[in-house]
């Protein structure tokens, strides 16, 4: 009896096909966090910290303050006098944007405070 070698190479792409559609949800399985990652996030939670504050504190800054909402807006006022209506569009739509900023970091700065006492409350996950 002869096998044709097209016949063969089919069947073998077929098994190999199967074998790796069957392997997929296993590896996919494995992949899955095994805990809440509560040593990492206290870890790094001081320089979480430190960049929420330093992004609170450049949004709240005055005029002078390259990024703050108050120098954006006095750029939506300077193109707004200049009569440049697109420019205006554009800067308002960032400045928009940038007060939107404010009240999500000003709750992940308060969600920040009771993971900064747990973590100094569970040593182990804070250690390391």
């Amino acid at each position: 009896m002869r096998i044709d070698r097209a016949a063969a190479a089919a069947v073998g792409v077929l098994a190999l096909a199967g074998g790796l559609l069957a392997a997929g949800p296993a590896q996919a399985a494995t992949g899955a966090p095994k805990s809440d990652g509560a040593k990492a996030v206290c870890k790094r939670l001081p320089k979480t910290q430190e960049r929420v504050d330093k992004a609170l504190n450049r949004l709240n800054g005055d005029a002078t303050v390259v990024g703050s909402v108050a120098r954006l807006q006095q750029r939506v006022d300077n193109a707004h006098k200049a009569g440049h209506a697109e420019i205006e569009k554009y800067l308002n739509d960032r400045l928009t944007f940038r007060r939107g900023l404010l009240p999500t970091l000003q709750t992940r700065k308060a969600d920040l405070g009771p993971v900064a006492d747990w973590c100094a409350k569970n040593a182990p996950a804070a250690g390391k």
